[in-house]
């Protein structure tokens, strides 16, 4: 251990002497050259070799130039002073080359406008490939070349047609919504313990709302007289229904198939577990408890279907609702209050439905 201490005290004065005639600039260039290389021997991780990026080489090459092979040769470099010398001289040959080279006008840039045209329409019209896009666009008296629709879509991230016409169920849903309706089984428990089974539709364009019936016993006969029911309701209020989602639950017979199907309603089965896939039913589901069964007591079968009622009314009547842009499924909005006095002197009146669980909030007649 002593020598080794020696030998470096030894080797760091003569490194000190060496450094006595050196210009302070020359120290200077040395400290960020080493500076440099340390950052260089960090960055690799995980045993990876140490590589030197264009840049890298640019900086260094830019800052050693100067120095005279000697001193290249005093300063500890990862690399040999050749290799650097070398970098300085590629550097400078590109650096010629740009300047040297001719200055040609290019094609003019895109406008934003197009941009976002060839977005939208792709968007709006998802299997249209680029060459579809440039068709349309030559029909509105846009002049592009297909190839710049074609960089459009790549630096959007957008998929080749073939691979962006396959259809998802959210875009099933959006397009049929004023086809669709569906239905799903609610589970409550009265006081007494008893289970109690509601069956309600929902149609998916307006959100309105049907609760077809509560029993403790939903057995086949009971299912088949409340889908007739539905039927009857729907040729009452002129829906145009093509397909009814529903879940693969053991409580739905054969039967509620048959009737659907001879009223030209298809059946839709949802996934195994995949409620996402009857969404707006499930939601409805969950607002019916949130707002109304954890927030009162059910004595009975009576009880329940009274208060399911109620509800339903106040859901199809007044509840605005977010997925129809805050507008109700039975009622709609009323139109603005422009007049200043008016707005000045609001009478809103509370009504109270089931002993003050569910409020509405009207003008005072």
């Amino acid at each position: 251990m002593l020598l080794r201490l020696a030998y470096l005290t030894v080797a760091n004065t003569f490194s000190v002497l060496r450094l006595l005639p050196a210009s302070d600039r020359d120290k200077d260039t040395e400290i960020l050259a080493l500076r440099h290389q340390l950052a260089v021997l960090e960055r690799p991780l995980g045993g990876q070799k140490v590589r030197f990026t264009p840049v890298d080489r640019a900086f260094l090459a830019a800052l050693l130039h100067r120095l005279t092979p000697g001193a290249l040769h005093r300063i500890r470099l990862l690399v040999r002073p050749d290799t650097v010398l070398r970098w300085h001289r590629d550097l400078v040959r590109r650096r010629h080359a740009t300047q040297s080279r001719p200055k040609r006008p290019g094609r003019p840039p895109t406008a934003r406008s197009i941009r976002a045209l060839v977005l939208r329409l792709v968007r709006e019209n998802p299997d249209w490939g680029y060459r579809r896009v440039h068709g349309e666009l030559l029909v509105l008296g846009v002049k592009v070349a297909p190839s710049t629709v074609w960089e459009i879509l790549k630096e959007a991230g957008i998929d080749p047609a073939p691979e962006r016409a396959a259809g998802t169920w959210a875009a099933f849903l959006r397009s049929q919504a004023d086809a669709l309706l569906a239905c799903d089984f609610l589970e409550t428990v009265t006081l007494t313990g008893a289970r109690m089974y509601v069956l309600a539709m929902i149609e998916h364009r307006t959100r309105r709302i049907r609760v077809l019936g509560a029993t403790a016993h939903p057995t086949a006969a009971w299912v088949v007289q409340a889908t007739r029911n539905l039927v009857m309701d729907l040729e009452d209020t002129g829906c145009r229904a093509r397909w009814l989602i529903r879940d693969r639950d053991g409580k739905y017979p054969e039967l509620f198939d048959t009737v659907l199907t001879d009223t030209d309603i298809k059946i839709v089965l949802t996934g195994v577990r995949m409620p996402r896939m009857n969404s707006i039913m499930e939601r409805w589901v969950q607002t019916c408890r949130h707002e109304l069964l954890d927030r009162t007591l059910i004595w009975n079968e009576r009880h329940l279907l009274h208060a399911l009622r109620e509800f339903e009314t106040f859901y199809n009547e007044h509840r605005p609702h977010r997925g129809i842009s805050n507008a109700r499924p039975c009622t709609p909005l009323p139109s603005p209050i422009t007049d200043p006095d008016q707005i000045a002197h609001l009478d809103i009146r509370r009504h109270q439905r089931l002993g003050g669980i569910l409020n509405e909030y009207r003008h005072a007649a």
